[in-house]
């Protein structure tokens, strides 16, 4: 499954256009059909991106998680599944991000993609600072603590 780490901020053209990070692109290189999968954040301002392959995990995991035509399982199927649009790049990487996901995170002039381990999000810059800010006082505040995990198989 695709890593994604670091923040790459790139021009959005008048078009909607965007290139993805070759870094997220080489990340994503074995996966079929070749590009991203994004959604409008339904918890923030921003959008979620992901490769083919996670969104079928999370197909999986609220197939498991949730009762058939639960009143949750809809809403994660309407907030997720209803709203994606899975993007190829063209030979220069990039993509067109669609208006209304452009508009939902009040994207214009630049994007900023932000690994976020297994997906991404992709912020409006100075949305982004704002939203580092809050997270670096939550967890200075909180003190989050991880377990790490042995990998599979060891």
């Amino acid at each position: 499954m695709a890593l994604f780490v670091s923040t790459f901020i790139n021009k959005v053209d008048r078009k909607g256009r965007v290139s993805v990070p070759a870094s997220f692109r080489a990340a994503l290189a074995a996966q079929t059909p070749q590009g991203i999968v994004v959604y409008p954040s339904f918890t923030s301002a921003a959008i979620e991106g992901c490769g083919s392959d996670f969104l079928e995990q999370l197909a999986d995991s609220t197939t498991a998680a949730f009762d058939l035509f639960s009143p949750e399982q809809d809403d994660i199927n309407t907030l997720i599944f209803s709203s994606s649009h899975q993007l190829a790049w063209d030979p220069e990487g990039r993509v067109m991000l669609p208006e209304e996901i452009l508009a939902h995170a009040n994207i214009t002039e630049q994007a900023a993609f932000v690994g976020k381990g297994r997906t991404f999000q992709i912020w409006e810059p100075e949305a982004l600072k704002t939203h580092t800010a809050e997270a670096r006082r939550r967890a200075l505040q909180n003190r989050p603590q991880i377990t790490l995990r042995a990998p599979e198989g060891k």
